[in-house]
């Protein structure tokens, strides 16, 4: 008898119960809805508490190749167990929004495109006179970065950031030389998944479970960075680090100090340039 076919992987990284049936396990209630921006539709989440009233709303945008779905939601959840109302998007380029995957040929519309959906919310009569935060994961948090500087004073209560992307390591930083020789292109190559991966999640992940969670996810991008992509990464770091002094509200950032990915000192560096008032634990 031939072999029987290999089962279908899994829709979500809970199993087979259906969406609804889980959410409520953990206490909050999701939904899921596109919006339209002017750089293009992206795919959004709420996640809210089930028994508890709202203290405030958090903004949350996941970091490189991965989408608001899958493990990222592990946090969104908590969060909202917390009695926070949640909101994330996936970034352009990412999950079940617009764009060629996994390319940033320009970080202030990605920005922008989940900015437009954070502030319509943010406004909105239910939620805008609660306090308000903006939550970005590794690239997500260079992201939620330009989200800070691109909107009006005020509009954030607070930053919280986890493992940001502000310093690319040395040995993940893209070959200037490489870099040059497809610039001579004249754009050509902007989209070409081209450059060296250097296992990223593997040097930002250690636990080998949450790795293997992680490999699961359908939506995730496996294939190598592309040209454009880190091109601008590397101008957009250096971006976020000339103007650490216009950050003027509270923040809290968190960062492991073995992390391969994304380079502690970027914790270190809004620490030390942010205009705000600090206190460090």
């Amino acid at each position: 008898m031939p072999p029987e076919p290999p089962l279908p992987p899994p829709l979500n990284f809970w199993g087979d119960a259906p969406e609804e049936e889980y959410y409520t396990s953990q206490g909050v209630r999701n939904t899921q809805s596109y919006f339209e921006t002017p750089h293009g539709k992206i795919f959004t989440q709420s996640f809210l508490p089930l028994d508890r009233p709202v203290k405030a709303t958090v903004f949350m945008s996941h970091g490189y190749g991965s989408d608001t779905g899958w493990l990222f939601q592990k946090i969104c959840i908590h969060y909202a167990t917390w009695g926070y109302a949640v909101f994330a998007a996936d970034l352009l380029g990412h999950g079940r929004s617009d764009g060629l995957r996994c390319y940033l040929g320009d970080m202030e519309k990605v920005a922008a495109a989940s900015l437009a959906f954070f502030v319509s919310v943010r406004r909105s009569d239910e939620y805008k006179n609660l306090p308000a935060f903006l939550f970005g994961e590794s690239m997500g948090g260079a992201a939620t970065m330009l989200m800070y500087f691109q909107s009006e004073p005020d509009t954030w209560t607070g930053l919280i950031f986890s493992a940001p992307l502000f310093v690319i390591p040395e040995n993940m930083k893209p070959s200037k030389v490489r870099l040059f020789m497809y610039g001579l292109l004249f754009g050509l190559a902007d989209t070409w998944a081209a450059m060296p991966d250097n296992k990223m999640v593997g040097k930002a992940i250690k636990d080998p479970e949450k790795l293997k969670i992680i490999a699961g996810n359908p939506r995730r991008y496996t294939g190598p960075p592309r040209v454009g992509t880190m091109r601008e990464i590397a101008r957009v770091c250096e971006h976020i680090q000339s103007n650490f002094h216009r950050v003027t509200a509270p923040f809290l950032t968190a960062h492991g100090t073995a992390d391969g990915v994304t380079c502690p000192t970027s914790s270190q560096l809004l620490y030390d340039k942010a205009s705000s008032e600090r206190t460090r634990r």
